[in-house]
């Protein structure tokens, strides 16, 4: 069972979503948040596998609410997904940069909303590369400061495996480019994700390019 935690100000946006999971079989939700003071407290409180967290609330937004998340060992088990009536704006680069797993536009399609659900509970980013191509573009193109120490513990195979993730490639095409399998080139992300203490793909993504191991680019 996929537990999960709905934080939102809106009641009648958790009311729906709410309707949405409980009709499944898989998923079961342990608590609603109207903020996200509240929402940590219930994080806490339940361990749920996946945090739906609105990046825009009063008391304590998103992106402090996933920033706390991220940040106790305690609730390294619990995915933050952002959700977002604007898509992707500076919130919720700021979200990813905290640890947030990815996020969804609250219009998604219910089926669509469901997957994405169960794909942030297996620890998959949800940050297809037509997301990731528009995360670089817009926001990490920008001046960054290169921090080659961060880097220094990889092997060359773990810092072109994060390269090819923040240029978008999935691990199966990571495999298909290098001509190994799937579950290898997932054990070289991994490894790199472990060794630069990225929670998940989306954080690994954003350190890649602030870190000057990938670069945006030229926008000339």
């Amino acid at each position: 069972m996929i537990r999960v935690l709905l934080v939102d100000d809106q009641p009648l946006i958790r009311s729906g979503f709410r309707a949405l999971l409980e009709a499944e079989d898989d998923l079961e939700v342990v608590g609603e948040a109207g903020d996200g003071h509240e929402g940590v407290a219930l994080a806490r409180q339940h361990r749920p596998d996946v945090a739906l967290v609105d990046v825009r609330m009063p008391v304590t937004d998103g992106i402090e609410t996933t920033r706390r998340i991220a940040g106790d060992p305690a609730l390294a088990g619990v995915h933050v997904v952002i959700l977002t009536n604007y898509g992707l704006d500076e919130y919720v680069f700021h979200a990813l940069r905290a640890g947030a797993a990815g996020f969804l536009v609250k219009d998604i399609q219910p089926e669509d909303f469901l997957h994405a659900v169960r794909v942030a509970a297996r620890g998959d980013a949800l940050l297809a590369p037509s997301i990731t191509r528009r995360l670089i573009d817009r926001y990490v193109t920008r001046p960054v400061r290169v921090d080659t120490t961060a880097l220094a513990g990889l092997t060359q195979r773990e810092r072109d495996a994060v390269a090819l993730v923040a240029q978008g490639y999935s691990n199966e095409q990571i495999a298909g480019l290098w001509v190994i399998s799937p579950v290898t080139a997932k054990t070289h992300v991994n490894r790199a994700m472990t060794k630069l203490g990225a929670r998940d793909r989306a954080q690994l993504v954003v350190l890649a390019y602030e870190s000057g191991l990938v670069r945006g680019p030229d926008r000339g």
